[in-house]
């Protein structure tokens, strides 16, 4: 464990130091990869398949804030429905303006859910988005991952409806909207999954606030249990042909995901709980306080060794071991102040001037400072 945390504060320290370049990059990563998969499933619009504009468009984003990436996979996704039908793109053009007055209206920071619910959704393993959402986010962010379920189902209606869409001519355009409609209003999946996702956000919230020791475990246990009896249930009603292993082995990756985000965002040590009572003029306070498990980075500390000082101690210890004379370790030292102005050369002699001479002792010769200028002054 001890490992692991030190890991974790040395990955703290990188972030302290280089997070003005990690956050770019990783913005400039996930908005490349959201444009690539809108590009890859759809791609009516040949013009908007290029490489040039994508890597673009994904600069772009990595300097602007996250609410612009969202903007910009909706513009991609609304051409390349432009690009199939006109109608198409119109009532793609209406649920997203449906789903921005409810983001904007409830959740309008959780911009990196609108973006990740999609991509997740389309890698078949959207269940860590609940999950995660209910341990870092709070309620009004289920309505993030409603819109953002919403999307991926609304382009796969788009892709699956696609090659009717291509049969049917220009006057039938009251038959596409139509169809697209009903699509919409009819696809039980969609109402299911936002349904149990909200649901499973909302209960993964409530039990991770609780004040009891391992809160943030027994709310994501408890949310991917929720989570799949809400879609096993919704599947025996409106018989929406679910995978149960899928849903299994999804639940399993997001206890995972979120046991690392806990370890990142809540690692506290529940053995050295404490209970502190303290009182003021008007109220009694009873804390529960939970330290945090923290380590310190190990250093290393490199010690240079001078053996040119090395020798010459050496050697100074050993001629003070064969030395005569009652102190070896002492030395008998005369000192001479004389008046001003006179030079070193004319102390020497003692026959000029005022001077007075005295004498001191001290422990080693080397600490008497010997490197006079000749013209220098005694202070």
């Amino acid at each position: 464990m001890t490992v692991l945390l030190e890991m974790r504060e040395r990955l703290k320290l990188i972030y302290s130091k280089f997070g003005t370049f990690i956050v770019p990059v990783v913005k400039f990563l996930l908005a490349f990869i959201a444009f690539n998969t809108l590009n890859g499933r759809m791609g009516y619009m040949t013009q908007l398949d290029d490489i040039s504009i994508v890597l673009i468009a994904a600069l772009a984003c990595s300097f602007l804030p996250v609410g612009i990436m969202v903007l910009l996979a909706a513009v991609f996704s609304l051409m390349h429905m432009y690009a199939l039908s006109m109608e198409v793109a119109l009532v793609g053009l209406c649920m997203y303006l449906i789903m921005y007055l409810l983001f904007f209206r409830f959740s309008p920071r959780d911009s990196l859910v609108v973006v990740f619910t999609p991509l997740l959704c389309a890698m078949k393993v959207p269940y860590v988005i609940p999950i995660v959402v209910g341990l870092v986010c709070v309620p009004s962010s289920m309505v993030s991952v409603g819109c953002g379920v919403a999307v991926f189902y609304l382009l796969e209606m788009v892709i699956e409806s696609a090659p009717n869409i291509r049969t049917m001519s220009d006057e039938d355009a009251l038959a596409k909207v139509r169809m697209m409609v009903e699509n919409i209003l009819e696809n039980k999946a969609m109402l299911v999954i936002i349904v149990a996702f909200a649901i499973t956000v909302l209960v993964v919230y409530l039990l991770r606030r609780l004040p009891i020791n391992y809160a943030w475990t027994i709310a994501m246990i408890a949310g991917a249990m929720v989570n799949v009896v809400v879609l096993l249930i919704g599947d025996l009603l409106y018989e929406i042909n679910l995978s149960v292993g899928s849903v299994l082995l999804g639940s399993l990756l997001a206890i995972l995901v979120a046991k690392v985000i806990e370890f990142f965002r809540f690692c506290v040590d529940y053995g050295r709980t404490e209970r502190v009572q303290f009182e003021d003029d008007e109220y009694y306070y009873y804390v529960k306080a939970i330290p945090k498990m923290t380590v310190n980075v190990s250093t290393r500390t490199v010690k240079r060794i001078n053996s040119q000082r090395t020798r010459e101690g050496a050697a100074g210890a050993r001629g003070n071991a064969s030395g005569q004379g009652s102190r070896p370790d002492a030395r008998n030292v005369t000192m001479e102040r004389t008046g001003p102005g006179q030079s070193r050369s004319s102390r020497a002699g003692g026959t000029q001037g005022r001077g007075e001479r005295r004498s001191m002792t001290i422990s080693n010769a080397a600490d008497l400072q010997n490197d006079f200028d000749e013209e220098e002054e005694w202070p």
